[in-house]
């Protein structure tokens, strides 16, 4: 089998292929694409460097699967090429993710809508698939109906050119010097922004809006209502969210921690509080804090941190086309 990774030279494309040489899958072939001005960069991957290529069709030709670590527009242009070379295409951007046929995957959750595909799988966004990594098992007890989100999102999620602001910025004040900020709405360095992605007609942005309709389609609750807000933090790696939820029926602190004991993915932190930091550089979603809510009688609270990069982008990808290859 052969694989293309889209965006290779950026975070999540060279996390793709860290993460693709971890789990061993059985490629005879990988093929990376980024744009014409990292064409001809070596990548090492597997002790062989590969060499970056433009997205072509007949480059695209003869691959089984093509992972996306690119934008929505290029994501657009770069489809009908990949439907053309009858490859599984694993978007990681949110161009098709509410598409009725497309499904929407975390291979934990609900791996098998993945069968379902025309040709393309969507990966949701970054901290809905850590939010929804510690509410799935116990949305299997009892429907989840509401949920009430703050998320604290590592500027990783702005990609490489997000690490390297928040690197200058801690510079530039160590410094002395003014900042002026590039890639997020305010100075980083220091501080918190709650300002991620576009603003809406009803005052949410459009990042905090996907943790409701994404939500609902990842865990089959249609009705499912969400109130949320992302906020981006002084931190490298990592998001963290709070999460305070009511569930059709009770359900008991107990039942909660053991059902995130078991599931899969899920490490249960019961003697101390999760933090980006420890979560940074692996696949697994860390849940802490586990309370009565104090609003509703079968409403909880939670806190949980992942790796955004890995779990919430890169390893999720690899994940979902494991998941097929395996079944």
């Amino acid at each position: 089998m052969k694989v293309g990774i889209l965006g290779a030279t950026g975070a999540v494309g060279r996390q793709m292929l860290a993460c693709i040489e971890e789990r061993n899958l059985p490629f005879e072939e990988v093929r990376i694409f980024a744009s014409p001005r990292s064409v001809g960069k070596k990548i090492l991957f597997a002790g062989k460097e590969l060499t970056v290529e433009l997205v072509s069709q007949e480059r695209l030709n003869g691959l089984d699967y093509v992972l996306g670590a690119v934008s929505n527009a290029f994501s657009k242009e770069f489809r009908p090429l990949i439907q053309k070379a009858g490859a599984v295409y694993i978007d990681n951007s949110s161009a098709f993710r509410m598409e009725e046929d497309v499904p929407l995957v975390v291979p934990e959750i609900n791996g098998e809508d993945a069968y379902m595909h025309h040709g393309l799988i969507a990966n949701p966004n970054c901290s809905t698939i850590i939010t929804m990594m510690a509410l799935a098992p116990i949305a299997k007890i009892s429907p989840i109906m509401a949920v009430n989100a703050s998320t604290y999102q590592a500027v990783s999620g702005a990609g490489m050119s997000g690490i390297e602001e928040l690197q200058n910025e801690v510079e530039a004040v160590g410094r002395g010097k003014t900042v002026i900020p590039h890639i997020f709405p305010a100075q980083i360095a220091y501080n918190c922004v709650a300002e991620i992605g576009s603003y809406l007609d009803n005052g949410y942005t459009t990042e905090e809006m996907k943790m409701q309709n994404e939500g609902r389609k990842i865990l089959h609750l249609p009705e499912l209502k969400v109130t949320c807000t992302c906020v981006r933090v002084p931190v490298y790696r990592s998001h963290s969210i709070a999460v305070t939820f009511v569930t059709k029926e009770k359900v008991s602190i107990e039942q909660a921690e053991e059902a995130i004991k078991k599931f899969s993915g899920d490490v249960l932190c019961s003697t101390h509080v999760p933090t980006p930091l420890e979560t940074s550089d692996q696949d697994l979603v860390y849940v802490g804090r586990i309370r009565q809510d104090l609003c509703h009688e079968k409403g909880l609270t939670l806190w949980c941190c992942g790796d955004q990069i890995r779990k919430g982008a890169a390893a999720n990808a690899v994940e979902i086309m494991e998941y097929l290859i395996k079944k």
